[in-house]
């Protein structure tokens, strides 16, 4: 409730109306004569009236897909490949192979900014990860990935998964450093710069379950 002094009323604010009462004159001491006289309705303070304005509503996060929350562990396919996916081989490079050699299963584990570790295991999950890394062999060959002690400050290990454009459901490219994971006829799975050239190769994460609590 305000009160203040209107001329020769004294004015009360409610959450309603606003009423004003006699006071003294300032001539002659004597009361005003009459009843309050309701002057103005004033609308109460609160939350908007139901099917009024509302408040601006809060911005939502983006949702994450759950196999990329570091929860979930997928096995990841070239898209076009035929009946290959990737593994990570024992002592060697990451390849696409039809069987069941190798790391197969991966968790790509956030790390901001769109960058994850990779890492992997063995079928279902078992074992001690290790994680991919971009490797350089200096000389005249492509750069490639293989596996390493998982490392999440070195800058090899921090490989970029965003969205495909106009690619299908959990359909990502992966890149490390500006150089993408693609196919090449001759080498294999390769990391390549791409310059103004879209990538050649996506890939879809298929869920396979739970992460390892490693």
């Amino acid at each position: 409730m305000r009160r203040w002094l209107a001329g020769a009323g004294l004015v009360v604010l409610t959450g309603a109306a606003a009423t004003v009462y006699g006071v003294l004159s300032a001539s002659g001491g004597d009361a005003a004569a009459g009843p309050p006289v309701e002057v103005v309705p004033v609308a109460a303070v609160g939350p908007a009236a139901e099917g009024g304005a509302t408040a601006a509503t809060q911005p939502t996060k983006p949702k994450v897909d759950p196999v990329l929350s570091g929860k979930r562990r997928v096995t990841i396919v070239r898209v076009g490949a035929f009946e290959s996916g990737l593994s990570l081989l024992d002592g060697g490079r990451l390849a696409e192979v039809d069987d069941d050699r190798g790391r197969q299963v991966f968790v790509p584990t956030p790390l901001g900014r769109d960058e994850f570790l990779i890492k992997a295991y063995y079928g279902g999950g078992t074992g001690q990860p290790i994680c991919w890394q971009a490797r350089n062999p200096q000389n005249t060959q492509p750069l490639y990935v293989a596996g390493a002690t998982c490392r999440a400050g070195d800058p090899a290990q921090r490989f970029v998964i965003t969205a495909a454009p106009d690619g299908g459901p959990r359909e990502y490219l992966i890149s490390n450093r500006w150089a993408y994971l693609r196919d090449s006829a001759r080498s294999g799975l390769i990391l390549e710069e791409m310059g103004d050239a879209p990538p050649f190769s996506s890939f879809r994460f298929n869920d396979t379950g739970p992460a390892p609590r490693r």
